[in-house]
């Protein structure tokens, strides 16, 4: 672990024109090297919101025929900078399509992917209905990476409601977590930085969240405020509704000290679980 990392989320509204998707992405992720920005961070979905299922499908292609993993990897080696590319659909060997992260160092090269466990499958109040899991097939590891400044635990949107995935990454030496996002604007209203804040306390670890903002047709809108989070649960930057970049300078040596002063993982404690009779 050595230094200070200055980390930039880039907040997206990202259409259904893979081409220019990755062109208004490019712009940004220059936008925010010109910070001096270290590590460049990219919502979920960068690449593509399709509201519309079949035509969803027919743009889906596999990773080494993607058009914006390839442009992303030429972009970090040219900028010489690290970037987390928060996800892109992707279509596996058997034919099933995964909701993939990337994490690209500054040569270019993917050093990380991450599947999506969590599928978002809800029904909310206001009518709105999403079912993840008919588009893509859910992961099943977790995973994390190492970076010159400290391990990266990498999660994505839904799986922020699942702490127990973010207490396995801290406890596996995690300092930051990533939860690249297209939150509904419906439930991003109430949850969204309660639970990332949450997280972070939870662990003791930052916490960065580059987000989706605003309509991307069909109805579907997110509600964008990408953040970037201390380890004591502090926001340091707030992206707002539109599209733009956030910065923080984040010092690794602040995860440790969270975790002292409050050591909840390793306080931790092993319990036998009520049966369903008891419950």
């Amino acid at each position: 672990m050595t230094g200070i990392l200055r980390l930039a989320c880039v907040q997206l509204c990202t259409g259904n024109d893979v081409a220019r998707n990755i062109a208004d992405a490019e712009d940004l992720v220059r936008e925010a090297a010109d910070t001096g920005a270290d590590l460049v961070s990219l919502p979920e979905c960068a690449a593509l919101i399709e509201p519309d299922r079949a035509a969803f499908r027919r743009k889906v292609v596999p990773e080494t025929e993607h058009p914006a993993l390839s442009a992303f990897s030429s972009l970090a080696r040219e900028l010489g900078i690290w970037m987390h590319v928060g996800s892109l659909a992707v279509r596996c060997g058997d034919g099933a399509i995964a909701n993939r992260t990337y994490l690209i160092d500054g040569g270019g090269h993917v050093v990380a992917r991450y599947d999506k466990i969590h599928m978002f499958d809800v029904d909310l109040a206001n009518g709105e209905t999403f079912r993840e899991s008919d588009s893509y097939r859910p992961g099943t590891k977790a995973v994390f990476a190492d970076l010159p400044w400290g391990r990266l635990g990498l999660t994505i949107c839904y799986d922020v409601r699942f702490p127990t995935l973010y207490g396995h990454l801290a406890r596996c030496g995690a300092l930051f977590i990533a939860v690249p996002s297209a939150f509904t604007r419906r439930t991003g209203s109430v949850h969204w930085e309660v639970l990332l804040r949450a997280r972070a306390i939870e662990t003791g670890s930052w916490i960065f969240a580059a987000a989706q903002c605003g309509s991307h047709g069909g109805g579907r809108e997110s509600y964008g405020h990408s953040l970037i989070v201390d380890p004591w649960g502090e926001v340091l930057a707030d992206g707002g509704e539109d599209v733009g970049v956030i910065v923080a300078d984040i010092d690794p040596a602040r995860t440790a000290e969270a975790r002292e002063a409050i050591p909840a993982l390793a306080n931790a404690r092993d319990f036998t679980p009520a049966t369903v009779q008891e419950c």
